[in-house]
């Protein structure tokens, strides 16, 4: 394993571990959810558009993509980016449904026995994109089906996170050069 692999694994779990601590000292205001997942739906490849920056995910410079794949009563979540020396990094982990949630909140490890709130604050009704985010609004993304999104569609998501109470200023644009192919 490389070493900037074993730090990109080390990053993640202590994202998992903050996430189960919650860093905030002041409690967040509660956060909606959407009302209903279709897992079968959500399944596949994403690209991030844009995202809260965070050290897990420093080395990434373009190109990162999420793809999950149903494995048992799991979901397998692989996670690739380029980096700037276009190298590959690739972290795989696991997703759980929160039970009750509709399948709206999910857990997600990169390093068990660790695991991270992944919340579905927004979905397109065609699954075209998600916002996605946490309890603590540290972080957040919105992942799309295409590498980019019309600025019509943006302003529209932008609105949504705002509802959630994230701020339009905490996310930066994620660079996408071309399709990536798993490897």
């Amino acid at each position: 394993m490389s070493l900037q692999r074993f730090a990109w694994l080390g990053t993640c779990a202590l994202l998992s571990a903050s996430l189960l601590t919650g860093c905030n000292t002041q409690p967040a205001a509660p956060m909606d959810v959407v009302a209903q997942v279709d897992l079968q739906r959500y399944l596949g490849r994403w690209y991030e558009i844009a995202l809260i920056p965070n050290r897990f995910q420093a080395m990434c410079a373009s190109d990162t993509q999420a793809e999950y794949q149903l494995q048992g009563e799991q979901i397998r979540v692989t996670n690739r980016c380029k980096r700037a020396d276009q190298g590959m990094e690739t972290a795989q982990g696991v997703a759980e449904v929160v039970p009750q949630s509709n399948n709206a909140k999910l857990r997600v490890s990169f390093f068990r026995p660790f695991y991270g709130n992944y919340w579905i604050l927004a979905l397109d009704p065609d699954y075209q994109w998600v916002l996605v985010g946490e309890p603590g609004r540290q972080y957040g993304w919105v992942l799309s089906r295409i590498p980019q999104l019309p600025d019509t569609v943006m302003q529209g998501i932008w609105q949504k996170a705002e509802q959630a109470g994230y701020q339009r200023t905490q996310f930066h644009p994620s660079l996408q050069t071309q399709a990536m192919s798993p490897k």
